[in-house]
């Protein structure tokens, strides 16, 4: 547990990323239809990841890194947050359902990176 168990893949265009990644690397999508914005799981080789539509701007040239997001798995979202919180971390987007699946929520580090946490839960809703 608390192991980079998944990652993610913003896109401006998400059908043209899915694209370029499914004919580079052979991977596979599927689209989820119950998520706060359009979203794709990727099944890889490896650890398996998702596609979804860039919820905010690209940074601009020289401004920092445009990166996948990885996730860690952890056993107690809301305990995982507590400590993020009370280690000087902050809350980037509220815990959230991904139906039959997981909690999942992301953070900000105290260094302004960002993270993503799931907790398995069949029962999510």
């Amino acid at each position: 547990m608390n192991n980079v168990a998944y990652f993610e893949i913003q896109a401006n265009d998400p059908e043209k990323v899915l694209a370029f990644y499914e004919t580079l690397f052979g991977w596979t999508f599927t689209r989820q239809e119950s998520t706060p914005v359009p979203y794709w799981q990727i099944k890889t080789e490896g650890i398996n990841g998702g596609l979804l539509q860039r919820p905010a701007p690209v940074p601009g040239a020289n401004l920092g890194t445009n990166a996948f997001t990885c996730s860690m798995q952890v056993e107690s979202f809301d305990q995982t947050a507590e400590q993020i919180l009370a280690l000087g971390g902050s809350v980037a987007l509220p815990k959230f359902a991904i139906p039959g699946r997981c909690w999942q929520g992301y953070f900000i580090d105290i260094d302004g990176n960002i993270f993503g946490l799931f907790q398995v839960e069949e029962t999510a809703a």
